[in-house]
């Protein structure tokens, strides 16, 4: 069975970074693309990052782009999601996701229970 296990969440000032952390088992990592998102109480489930199969192509939302950077190393089992110059609005649970065919906005099959970042003064 293939699972996501994400971690690194926590309380951060803003301007602050966090680097999240999506272990994938039960598969070889390097047939899926991960995909991040995020959501808040109150909001919808809205679309983070996402990262190929092989890391040559990455994605983002317009609202984190140039602050946020998602990798991949294959090896390990493992997609990063480096977050800086955070801001209280980027509060939310961050959940890692896979799915079997690239990035996309729709059709991530294996979802993670997620990791909480908060970004408050």
């Amino acid at each position: 069975q293939l699972q996501l296990v994400e971690s690194g969440g926590g309380l951060v000032q803003p301007g602050g970074s966090l680097k999240l952390s999506c272990v994938v088992s039960g598969v070889t990592l390097d047939y899926y693309a991960i995909g991040w998102f995020r959501q808040a109480p109150g909001k919808e489930r809205e679309g983070v990052s996402c990262i190929s199969r092989s890391g040559d192509t990455t994605t983002y939302a317009d609202s984190v782009k140039v602050r946020f950077t998602i990798s991949r190393d294959n090896a390990k089992s493992t997609v990063y999601l480096q977050m800086n110059s955070l801001k209280p609005e980027d509060t939310a649970v961050y959940i890692c996701a896979a799915r079997v065919s690239g990035c996309s906005n729709f059709g991530y099959k294996y979802w993670g229970q997620g990791t909480q970042v908060t970004v408050s003064s």
